[in-house]
């Protein structure tokens, strides 16, 4: 059956209206180009147009008439990439046709991994990330926020990671060399397949322990963090490629003041060529408006090297994290806010629990704003590296600083 067929063939009982191509026209605000963005149509509207049949492909063409890959979403959507200068137009025509299925490759995915303490990972063909799971908080391990796992190359490495970090034969062939005292043996064959080790295409070296990691949300009582464990339940997979992957975690209920039960619940989305995941958080149970805020943990490595723009909708910070005379260079993150961010500080834990709590953290920035309670608060985060694609801290804030601006002034998307 061809891609989208089983919709379609439901919404054609029901559909009516004029046969043929729809023209989207998308208008860019701001004063500075606007490349590979996803932008949004309803699908229900493109098979009412449209009336694809089961040996119908939907096609999406630039002006140029070249077609652009696009993704059906769990929610309905049809996304494609777009580009579009400052202050101008772009026109999209999406028709009936035959695709090209060579732009349809996979830039995008992600998966739990039980075999490795329940994480879920995912990546585009920018970055990776992961974050931790039921398997972890029961084998005491604290590890709150996210991480970040560095790439070079555009190609798909995680799955690949796993595999090699993980697998029986390599891992007992390394017990084996240990027990019979070949100690220098066995060092080497793990480092040759460790994801700690950079083989070419990029690594992990980045600390989370019990911190919000690269990025994590958490509410303020008090001043004080309320830390997030671990995930709960299955993570449910809405969106796997080609061009978005989508997450959604779920987390155990906890105490907030006078509400005895409140359950964070997070969607979490990464689109092909963007560093930055979008994440959507609900608090159910929740009674009353209460602070919270998007962190990014400060190691004492470089203690001083973040941004705060509170009126721009973003903080950034530099980790060297264990790479300090490594030569894994520089890991860069960040925090922007498409709504108002009230406050943006670092704020620092004390020397002791800094040593005893945080496992040696120094503190955090904070980027925070205010949750009303029955509503979803959507902030974006994710990492750059000085090995691909950002030279220094000064080319990593340009980009935050310029993110923010996208997702303050979102491209604007009308259907004729």
């Amino acid at each position: 059956m061809k891609y989208l067929s089983f919709l379609a063939a439901a919404l054609l009982m029901v559909s009516c209206g004029k046969q043929g191509p729809l023209q989207v026209t998308v208008t860019n605000p701001l004063d500075i180009d606007r490349k590979g963005e996803l932008v949004e149509v309803c699908m229900n509207k493109v098979i009412e147009q449209l009336k694809p049949s089961d040996t119908t492909d939907v096609i999406v063409l630039n002006e140029a008439g070249e077609q652009v890959p696009y993704q059906q979403t769990h929610d309905g959507k049809l996304i494609f990439p777009v580009e579009v200068a400052a202050g101008a137009d772009a026109v999209y025509t999406i028709q009936t046709g035959v695709k090209q299925e060579e732009l349809f490759e996979m830039a995008v995915f992600g998966k739990k991994y039980p075999e490795r303490v329940d994480d879920v990972a995912w990546e585009n063909d920018r970055t990776a990330y992961r974050t931790y799971g039921p398997a972890l908080q029961a084998n005491g391990e604290r590890a709150f926020g996210y991480d970040v796992w560095l790439k070079r190359v555009p190609e798909l490495v995680v799955e690949d990671r796993y595999e090699k970090e993980l697998n029986p034969a390599t891992k007992a062939q390394i017990d084996s060399l240990r027990r019979v005292g070949k100690a220098d043996e066995a060092n080497a064959l793990y480092q040759s397949v460790s994801y700690h080790v950079d083989h070419g295409n990029g690594l992990d070296c980045y600390k989370v322990g019990p911190t919000l990691g690269g990025g994590a949300a958490a509410l303020l009582v008090d001043d004080a963090i309320v830390y997030p464990y671990c995930y709960v339940g299955e993570p449910e997979i809405l969106d796997n490629g080609p061009l978005r992957f989508t997450v959604k975690l779920n987390y155990a209920p906890t105490a907030i003041k006078n509400d005895a039960a409140v359950a964070e619940t997070r969607i979490i989305s990464l689109d092909k060529g963007s560093q930055m995941n979008k994440t959507v958080i609900t608090y159910n149970g929740l009674t009353v408006a209460t602070p919270v805020a998007a962190g990014i943990v400060i190691h004492p490595e470089n203690p001083e090297a973040y941004t705060t723009d509170a009126d721009n909708g973003f903080i950034t910070y530099t980790d060297l994290s264990d790479n300090v005379n490594n030569g894994n260079g520089e890991i860069f993150l960040g925090v922007a806010f498409p709504g108002e961010m009230k406050e943006a500080k670092p704020v620092f834990f004390s020397e002791e629990e800094s040593k005893t709590l945080r496992g040696g953290a120094s503190g955090h920035v904070l980027a925070v704003a205010e949750y009303k309670p029955n509503t979803e608060f959507t902030y974006y985060w994710g990492s750059g590296w000085s090995k691909y694609g950002f030279a220094d801290a000064a080319a990593w804030n340009a980009y935050v600083s310029e993110f923010a601006q996208k997702v303050r002034n979102p491209l604007i998307v009308k259907i004729n």
